[in-house]
């Protein structure tokens, strides 16, 4: 019924001329009037509701405190409503504005411009959407989805005894392996990476170091990884995988020029079941000729354009005909220390040498590993090497006695002792991490 005002006049016939409706005429329209300086009829276009999952799909957040006033005429003693405060922000409707003939301007939302939450930028046509948001973690039902095999022993054997209904989930030992295998995993930016081991004494495990590196990383790295056996005399790196290509680096030397394929190169090294390709050193007597610096570097040439990581075991010393190429192409350099007094005193002055031959940066870089070779106590205190070499370097990995390579037979990695392989991953990894942290200074 209509009201009269004070002055006699009908406020029905009144806010049908200033655009307010006097009911509702459906549920997808709401009329809001504002009333005070100005008066403008605000038409808002209402999503028709189907449940909470489609409204958060869409972009629209309900708050608890929000409410939603249908058809009713906001009125305020002071000041005049803005569209701001009357239209809800979350529901990113844009008003334009328009002059009625009576003179009042009425704001009417741009509905073809809702932002719809899946929308990708550039994409101007609504309800459409690319490829790439059909991921795993939209589609699939989490408690549909088939979790892995959890490895450890009780674990395992719980899984399959319940009908794989009950998975507890892989051990503490298997989460810390898996942990590592991401860490060596990790990307490496720029170009091949170039990573010698080195020792001035022989016998203290720079072979058997060089291939336990090289096999955590290829084992758990996607790219190439290859060591070369670069010692001016006869080598045993080949020796240590029980397989041989009878291809040495001097056939690589001699065919670089024809290398137009990685097929090429894969005629010529050897590869253990890690995917670790070696790339043996000459071992024929009769050659008179040793392998030098420039054979090197041909061969550092050609690797490069095909192997992500490349480790080079050097030969016994320091001063020698490869080992000048061999620190010019260096990123990170690792260096064998045994456990024994002398050959403690050997590592640390192969420290001294490059500090004062111009590698200073590459020792601040540099890993030392501490390589039980022999089974029994130590003769020299670990804890006191280690923080020696600790100050000096950047890390220091200890490698426990494994009888598998004391036997001086082939390696195969998965033979090895459990802690072995761990004390070969973390090797692993601390090497890694000191090349992305190289590259990104």
């Amino acid at each position: 019924m209509p009201s009269v005002t004070p002055d006699g006049n009908d406020t029905a016939s009144d806010d049908a001329d200033r655009g307010v409706l006097e009911t509702s005429t459906g549920v997808d329209a709401t009329g809001i009037g504002i009333v005070g300086g100005a008066t403008a009829q605000v038409d808002v276009t209402l999503p028709t509701p189907r449940d909470e999952d489609d409204l958060d799909d869409d972009g629209v957040v309900l708050d608890d405190d929000a409410t939603v006033v249908a058809d009713a005429v906001l009125v305020m003693d002071a000041g005049v409503v803005t569209a701001e405060e009357v239209i809800e922000p979350a529901t990113a409707i844009v008003a334009t504005a328009s002059v009625a003939k009576d003179g009042h301007e009425r704001l009417r939302p741009r509905t073809s411009e809702v932002a719809l939450q899946s929308r990708r930028l550039g994409d101007f046509e609504a309800g459409r959407e690319s490829s790439d948001l059909l991921t795993a973690d939209r589609l699939l039902d989490p408690a549909h989805a088939v979790r892995p095999e959890p490895e450890g022993a009780w674990r395992h054997l719980l899984y399959t005894l319940s009908g794989r209904r009950v998975n507890l989930g892989d051990s503490k030992r298997a989460r810390a392996r898996k942990e590592l295998d991401r860490r060596i995993a990790a990307p490496l930016q720029g170009g091949a990476k170039f990573v010698p081991v080195l020792s001035r004494k022989g016998g203290v495990g720079k072979t058997t170091i060089t291939m336990l590196l090289g096999m955590a990383l290829a084992d758990a790295r996607e790219d190439r990884v290859i060591a070369v056996d670069a010692n001016p005399d006869r080598g045993t790196l080949a020796d240590r995988i029980g397989r041989s290509s009878g291809r040495t680096v001097r056939d690589l030397v001699r065919a670089q020029d024809d290398v137009r394929g990685f097929n090429d190169i894969s005629d010529i090294v050897a590869r253990d079941h890690t995917r670790l390709d070696i790339l043996a050193s000459d071992a024929d007597p009769r050659v008179s000729e040793a392998f030098n610096d420039d054979d090197y570097r041909s061969v550092a040439e050609v690797a490069a354009h095909f192997y992500s990581v490349v480790l080079t075991d050097t030969g016994t010393g320091i001063v020698h005909s490869v080992m000048n190429a061999t620190l010019d192409r260096a990123d990170v350099v690792v260096v064998v220390a045994g456990l024994s007094v002398d050959e403690a005193r050997l590592a640390s002055e192969t420290l001294t040498w490059l500090e004062t031959n111009g590698f200073a940066d590459l020792v601040r870089r540099a890993v030392v590993v501490l390589n039980t070779a022999r089974p029994g106590a130590a003769f020299v205190r670990a804890d006191e090497l280690e923080a020696h070499f600790g100050s000096r370097v950047r890390t220091v990995v200890r490698v426990p006695y494994d009888p598998h390579i004391a036997s001086g037979s082939a390696i195969t990695f998965r033979d090895l002792q459990a802690q072995t392989r761990a004390a070969a991953r973390q090797l692993a990894a601390t090497l890694v991490e000191g090349l992305r942290q190289q590259a990104a200074a």
